[in-house]
């Protein structure tokens, strides 16, 4: 998948010594069937625990609009971003979900996580999500 991962930029976590939980919603997503062409959308829900990195939100937003020319599955689309984001952040943990908008009848939600290792939700910040 051809993307523009170096869109995405980082800023130092003011509070590092700190568990908290970040949650940002993306209400457009639009990327292209694979087998048909035929636009795709979806909204995501991306929730994460900074380590000493956190995504700066307008790279976020251009990074998610780079996939509107992309043919590419749901399943795909979603684990994509999961990877990008935490090889850019190295999170303590994150998730991304992906709730696809009906094609054929179906709705389709996707879940992606990541757990950093040794890591332990001592706070329960995670307990909702």
């Amino acid at each position: 998948m051809t993307l523009h991962k170096d869109i995405l930029e980082t800023f130092e976590n003011p509070s590092q010594n700190n568990d908290y939980l970040i949650t940002m919603d993306i209400p457009e997503f639009t990327c292209l069937c694979p087998l048909t062409g035929q636009p795709d959308f979806a909204e995501f829900e991306i929730n994460y625990v900074p380590d000493k990195k956190c995504v700066e939100l307008k790279s976020l937003k251009l990074y998610m609009a780079s996939y509107r020319d992309i043919g590419a599955f749901h399943e795909d689309n979603t684990n994509q971003v999961l990877n990008d984001l935490v090889n850019l952040t190295k999170p303590r943990y994150m998730s991304v979900i992906g709730y696809w908008k009906v094609r054929g009848g179906i709705i389709t939600t996707i879940t992606a996580k990541y757990n950093k290792k040794n890591w332990k939700d001592k706070n329960n910040i995670l307990e909702s999500k």
